[in-house]
């Protein structure tokens, strides 16, 4: 998938992936990565989302990674905050307090440029990628983010029914793609209400990703 496809997106507003309200299952389940207050999360293809502003009044500092300039322009907005913008290597650097956000593509996101991180919540990023690069991005992921542990949220429907993104992420591919450095645990798995993209029945499941011990 090109990044034009998403730049696309973002500057002709067609974003139907955006949520106005903070995921639900990220409020319900945040406790399960047992995070102090003050905490760093990382979430990856992030674009505005309103979780953002959440985990920040809830404590928390939050770094990003988002493709659309567009995107994070309109985070800081929603925020009320003016960020400083710097170069990071290939990428820009939204900074404002206890916020990070870089813009660019991952694959240009190292662990040094990103800095330490004590969680992932990765709701918009596996499941927006085809899959040669789910298998990329989930070995990219936990290289620079050192293992750390994630709240991760896929789609399961009939892809007969519709193409993606957000593209059908079953059980048996979540494991191939981190059950060697995580022990994994499916959370819960309801069905999505209204159908995905309010036409397909479809299953959100929320899976606790920790790292194993050594």
């Amino acid at each position: 998938m090109e990044a034009s496809f998403w730049h696309n997106k973002w500057e002709i507003n067609q974003i139907g992936f955006h949520q106005e309200i903070t995921n639900p299952l990220l409020i319900k389940h945040l406790e399960k990565l047992a995070l102090d207050l003050g905490s760093r999360i990382f979430i990856p293809l992030c674009g505005k989302t309103v979780d953002i502003a959440w985990l920040l009044s809830e404590g928390y500092q939050v770094a990003g990674a988002e493709l659309s300039e567009i995107a994070i322009q309109q985070l800081f907005e929603g925020l009320g905050v003016t960020p400083k913008i710097t170069k990071a290597g290939a990428l820009l650097h939204y900074q404002a307090d206890n916020i990070d956000m870089f813009v660019g593509d991952i694959f240009d996101l190292s662990a040094e440029i990103l800095g330490s991180v004590d969680a992932v919540f990765d709701r918009a990023a596996l499941v927006a990628l085809p899959l040669d690069m789910r298998i990329c991005y989930s070995k990219h992921l936990v290289e620079i983010t050192d293992t750390a542990p994630q709240l991760l949220i896929c789609f399961e429907y009939d892809e007969s029914e519709m193409n993606g993104p957000p593209f059908c992420i079953i059980a048996s591919e979540v494991e191939q793609h981190y059950a060697s450095s995580y022990k994994l645990s499916l959370l819960e798995a309801p069905n999505l209400e209204g159908g995905l993209k309010g036409r397909v029945k479809a299953i959100e499941a929320i899976w606790l990703l920790e790292k194993k011990s050594t």
